[in-house]
């Protein structure tokens, strides 16, 4: 039985089993094959049949107070709300990168399964847009205005493309390259938007907000980048330059980022440092430029020096332990993998955070937990924010390390998995 330490606040480490990291990520991707990719989700409150049913609900106050409240709540009551699981295209693009890394190194056998995701996208995609994109499986409430369901954006466009893009690197099939290509000209066409000859940057989550999130502007410059160098669009190149070094000069001298330039935007997290590095590392490497490099280097070692506890626990924001996200967890041990020629350290790191994971945030029945707090465990289930980062971070550590193969440092792992 898991039980709670009245010293830390947070789960202790499960019984001894047999099993390792190989074992650990097969486990949690059947969990996920089982449940068919689909799940709940921390913002999925206004999928609700019963607030959907009451229409004097359907306001700003009321949307955004039930959204915080079942991201919040301990335990989970959508099944009360009639909330259900679905699956989310996000997701399904960070499922189809774990099974493609999976499946070079021999744990997924044949096709089929690459092909079922394939098929879920192109069944999930912005049914009315001119180019292939896709939104969230939910509405969801801004501060300001109401996002539909299954509008178009952004970061669900562009993880979704560099899935594809994977796919093609490793399959060679044209048609990938070219879904990716029609996404990258929907960011084009649609959300990028200059000021002056110095500000440019993607609108994030509808075409109208036109706000610079540097997390969003560099992964969609680094989108184009990797685009263009596989089919010689030249047009990709000067928008996603201008959007890079604009978010790229918004870096601090210690190296940190704040989230966004709008006032309620200046805090400093865990996982959006990640996407901006690994975005920045991900342009130099499709133009063959260092102009990034040396933001990369000061800006890992910020997010090495602030984002780490030294049992391996990832923080969410950089000056505080607490919450500790799942998220951040998967975010951190992509970057650390990605990044590792920046420190020999990053790999065992990556391993340390793994392994902190399993013991406090694994459940047995194959699944990772939503959050740690100071003084309890949220344990709800989230397909996209937590299983499916998890399942690629798991399957890129799993490839960097070699499948079957196991450090000793992750004896913990081999603790944890039945």
């Amino acid at each position: 039985m898991i039980q709670e330490s009245t010293k830390q606040g947070v789960l202790a480490q499960p019984s001894v089993r047999s099993g390792n990291l190989q074992d650990a990520t097969l486990k949690l991707l059947a969990y996920c094959e089982s449940r068919k990719w689909a799940g709940v989700d921390p913002y999925d409150a206004l999928n609700s049949r019963i607030f959907q049913a009451l229409p004097i609900l359907d306001r700003r106050i009321p949307r955004l107070i039930l959204t915080q409240a079942l991201k919040r709540n301990i335990l989970d009551v959508r099944p009360l709300l009639l909330v259900p699981g679905a699956q989310n295209p996000k997701a399904l693009g960070l499922f189809l990168m774990s099974l493609l890394k999976l499946s070079k190194l021999g744990l997924v056998r044949g096709s089929d399964p690459i092909a079922e995701m394939f098929r879920n996208l192109e069944l999930l995609r912005s049914s009315h847009a001119k180019y292939w994109c896709w939104g969230y499986s939910f509405p969801w409430q801004t501060r300001t205005l109401l996002v539909p369901r299954w509008a178009p954006n952004l970061v669900c466009t562009t993880f979704i493309a560099n899935a594809l893009l994977d796919a093609y690197e490793q399959t060679g099939q044209a048609r990938f390259l070219e879904i990716a290509s029609s996404s990258a000209k929907f960011i084009l066409s649609e959300l990028y938007w200059t000021e002056g000859e110095a500000v440019a940057g993607f609108a994030y989550p509808l075409p109208s907000m036109r706000n610079n999130v540097h997390n969003g502007n560099l992964l969609g410059a680094a989108l184009f980048c990797r685009v263009a160098k596989h089919t010689g669009e030249k047009e990709f190149i000067e928008p996603a330059l201008k959007v890079a070094r604009y978010s790229a000069s918004r870096q601090h001298e210690d190296g940190s980022w704040d989230y966004g330039e709008a006032p309620n935007q200046h805090w400093i997290d865990n996982f959006h440092t990640g996407y901006n590095l690994d975005a920045l590392r991900t342009i130099g490497n499709a133009l063959e430029t260092d102009e990034f490099e040396e933001r990369v280097r000061r800006g890992f070692e910020f997010y090495h020096s602030h984002f780490f506890r030294e049992d391996g626990a990832a923080r969410y924001f950089h000056d505080r332990t607490y919450p500790i996200d799942i998220h951040c967890v998967a975010q951190s041990i992509i970057t650390l993998v990605n990044l590792k020629d920046l420190d020999p350290g990053n790999i065992e790191l990556a391993h340390s955070v793994l392994n902190w994971a399993m013991n406090h945030m694994w459940d047995e029945k194959g699944f990772f937990y939503y959050r740690v707090l100071r003084t309890c465990t949220i344990r709800t289930s989230y397909m996209r924010w937590s299983q499916a980062w998890m399942l690629l971070a798991m399957s890129t550590l799993l490839a960097e390390s070699g499948a079957g193969q196991i450090p000793a440092r992750d004896a913990a792992i081999t603790a944890t998995v039945q």
